[in-house]
């Protein structure tokens, strides 16, 4: 759909542009989730500089799909989209394993959850800054 397209069907009352999070977090788990169950592979197995390779590859992952949404996003908040994008995705997908470590009895480690949240708001920022320089040079999607 074209920006002017979506800008016709826009809620301007919706604080977020929700086909904007939905572009970001889809490209945000296309890019980022593999990496991220396979870095978790590679450190059950005791693969620790691979765990440490594939975990850059999924925060990479996050500032891609960040960055998609802060640059497609029409309010003016790349930033926020950005962050949000990131955020959301990662907190889905983390939904979704840590319902499946509880229905096999395995420990959930909440703290390492937390950390790595905030390395994903950053990617969040860092993506949402990318897709804000890549508005104002004028390469508009």
């Amino acid at each position: 759909m074209s920006d002017e397209a979506r800008e016709t069907a826009f809620d301007r009352t919706s604080p977020l542009d929700v086909a904007a999070l939905r572009a970001g977090g889809g490209v945000a788990l296309v890019f980022a989730i593999p990496f991220s169950i396979l870095a978790r592979i590679a450190a059950d197995d005791g693969n620790d500089t691979l765990a440490v390779w594939l975990t850059l590859g999924a925060v990479i992952g996050f500032v891609i799909g960040a960055g998609c949404a802060a640059w497609v996003q029409l309010l003016g908040t790349p930033l926020t989209h950005g962050i949000v994008t990131a955020a959301g995705t990662y907190l889905a997908a983390q939904a979704v394993f840590v319902i499946i470590r509880v229905l096999r009895g395995e420990e959930v480690r909440w703290l390492a959850i937390a950390f790595n949240l905030t390395v994903v708001v950053f990617a969040g920022l860092i993506g949402g800054l990318l897709g804000q320089r890549l508005r104002q040079r004028g390469f508009t999607p």
